[in-house]
């Protein structure tokens, strides 16, 4: 009997996926030392998952401005670049595939997290979310608009993050560009209501990802590069819909065909989105027709229903985030029909070994 389609190899750019299954990106917060260094500790926790056919690294910090939660892992510092080192061994010599998920925060951080600065953002208003510090979650504040030289600036840092990831050792590096950070802050008209040549036009709200794109070109190949959106986050991490949202990222996937790229990774909705007005309830299937690369869809999937949006043609690899937490081995799991352990989320975010790598795979 064949292989199911989710655990059969996949051709992505010159590599080999061992299977169509990828561990998304997710933030663990432990890298609670000077620096902000990946140690050790971190390269076991992705090296029990390896198995996965395509690894994307919580995000990583491109500066200092970038920081929006703390004891995140950056990737703008040789000390940092030199403990990716760690992780990108570890996961290489389980014979798997790793990307380093590149991130900017926005205005989804908070003075304290940048010694009393504000944030930085495409314009002055506040998301009314949440920023993870030493004091926990607390509110945001109004941040700094970004001038023109912020974000040439902005621009180099992500430039500069992707020529670290492949001194590291990385396979490839993801943009991130969604779930309510900088780059979707800037193409979204409730957090970018600029007038000048980064604000208004769909063209120019989508400008800054496509200026990081052709930064890249001089440190990394596009084909070892993919882009992460979220076209229907709606009244999640302070943004909206509204009448240009998905027409944006319509323009944004379709002009990404032009760049070669690894892949488009897409979110389904992280909220009921069925009567809400501009919103598509089913981002894989809109947005399949546009682009003609490889495609990766996330959010709440199944082993089931991962098997079906790849059978249907909707997605190439479906993306699994929390499974792969509480699960290391989640692939055998999956192809054993074997039970999951139950992820305890009192433990996300803290800085200890404990609900890290200490989750049994099912041999234990």
């Amino acid at each position: 009997m064949s292989k199911s389609i989710l655990f059969q190899p996949y051709t992505l750019g010159t590599r080999i996926l061992k299977n169509r299954i990828v561990m998304a990106p997710m933030t663990r917060s432990r890298s609670n030392n000077h620096g902000n260094v990946p140690t050790a500790l971190t390269a076991l926790y992705y090296e029990q998952r390896a198995t996965a056919g395509l690894m994307i690294t919580e995000g990583t910090f491109v500066s200092t401005k970038a920081v929006g939660f703390i004891n995140v892992p950056g990737i703008y510092s040789e000390a940092q670049t030199e403990g990716w080192k760690l992780v990108t061994k570890a996961v290489h010599d389980k014979g798997g595939t790793i990307f380093a998920q590149l991130w900017h925060t926005g205005r989804l951080s908070h003075p304290d997290l940048h010694h009393g600065e504000l944030p930085h953002a495409p314009s002055a208003l506040n998301p009314y979310a949440k920023a993870y510090t030493n004091d926990g979650f607390v509110d945001t504040v109004v941040p700094k608009e970004m001038t023109i030289a912020d974000i040439n600036q902005t621009v180099l840092d992500f430039k500069n993050g992707a020529k670290n990831a492949i001194a590291a050792g990385f396979d490839g590096v993801e943009l991130h560009a969604a779930n309510g950070y900088l780059l979707q802050q800037f193409f979204n008209g409730y957090s970018n209501h600029r007038t000048d040549e980064y604000g208004g036009s769909i063209e120019n709200k989508s400008r800054i990802l496509f200026d990081i794109l052709d930064a890249l070109a001089g440190v990394i190949d596009y084909s070892k590069v993919g882009v992460r959106l979220n076209p229907s986050l709606h009244n999640a991490q302070g943004m909206m819909l509204d009448e240009n949202t998905i027409p944006t990222h319509e323009y944004i996937v379709n002009r990404l065909n032009d760049y070669g790229l690894a892949y488009v990774h897409l979110t389904e909705p992280f909220t009921p989105v069925a009567d809400v007005p501009f919103a598509v309830t089913e981002v894989a299937k809109h947005f399949r027709p546009f682009y003609k690369g490889t495609l990766i869809i996330n959010k709440s999937f199944t082993k089931e229903t991962g098997i079906k949006v790849i059978e249907d043609g909707d997605a190439d690899l479906v993306a699994y985030g929390v499974p792969f937490i509480a699960n290391p081995d989640l692939v055998a799991r999956f192809e054993a029909d074997a039970a999951l352990n139950t992820p305890d989320q009192t433990t996300f975010y803290t800085d200890t070994e404990k609900g890290y790598i200490d989750y049994p795979a099912m041999a234990e």
